[in-house]
This record gives C-alpha cells, structure tokens and sequence, in this order.
C-alpha cells in the first residue's frame, strides 16, 4: 500500500469530449480520504500491463469501458495516512474518453455519489490529489477541450 514500498497505480482522468470531467465522491468506507470526490484510480495489478490494468478499473468503478484512452505521464505521490503514515505512490496517469450515458458507480461499497464537472465548477471537498494532477496536464486535456482555469490551484 505504498508504505514499506513504493506503490504503483493507475489513474484516469476520464472525460466526455466536451470538457467535462467524471469525479467520483469517496465512501465512508474508503481507506482514506473520505467523503472526497476523485478521479479514479487503482493498484496496479501483477501481470498486467498499466493501460489495460487502468481499464479494467474504469470498468469496476464506472461500469464502463472507455472509448479511447491514452498515456498522459507519471507522477511521484507523497502524501500521509490519517493516522501519520508517510506512504510513496507512482501514478501512471491516462486519459479516459467515456460515454456519460454509459456511466454509473459499479462499485458502491467505495463510493456515495459520480457526476460530470467543468474543472471551474469542481465540487469539493477534492481528494489532496487532484489540483496538482489537473494542472500537471492542463496542455494535454486543453488539447482534449477540457479548459482548467488560469485560478484551478487557488
């Protein structure tokens, strides 16, 4: 879990084509972060190769598989557990195109509520992670008509 070792994920930030994001809010049973609304994101499984391992999350989160999806980069995570515990991630960030319609939580038990953002009108409370990977590829989804305001970081 990223804590004795570095862990390896995959992210998605999954859009719709027309400048929307999909955030999906944190359940309670969450392991941490609750109550948070994220991108979306999981483990990277043994044996599997990153992008197909970042779509089969897509499809356990949000019941569906993406119409496109491309490599975006990576990132170092650092960050805490609530109780303290440094712990050190590589997100291996893709971009996601879904068909809202399509779209649904698949995973109930790990989250309370999904829906389609312009990053101006992001709901919060936002997971710790999203500004910094929103703005770390604001010229890669502007190229994807997803517009992140000059203030996203504020």
């Amino acid at each position: 879990m990223g804590v004795d070792f570095v862990g390896i994920t995959t992210c998605f930030i999954c859009h719709d084509g027309n400048g929307r994001v999909l955030l999906a809010k944190r359940s309670e049973n969450a392991r941490d972060e609750k109550g948070t609304w994220e991108i979306g994101g999981g483990g990277l499984d043994f044996g599997v190769t990153a992008i197909d391992n970042a779509s089969r999350e897509i499809e356990e989160e949000f019941a569906t598989t993406p119409k496109e999806i491309s490599f975006l980069g990576y990132r170092d995570i650092f960050r805490k557990l609530e109780d303290g515990t440094p712990t050190h991630w590589v997100g291996i960030d893709f971009l996601a195109l879904l068909h809202p319609a399509e779209t649904r939580i698949n995973e109930p038990h790990k989250f309370t509520d999904l829906g389609w953002f312009e990053p101006s009108n992001f709901p919060e409370p936002l997971h710790s992670q999203i500004r910094t990977t929103i703005l770390k590829y604001a010229s890669q989804l502007g190229m994807n008509g997803i517009t992140v305001p000059e203030d996203f970081d504020s």
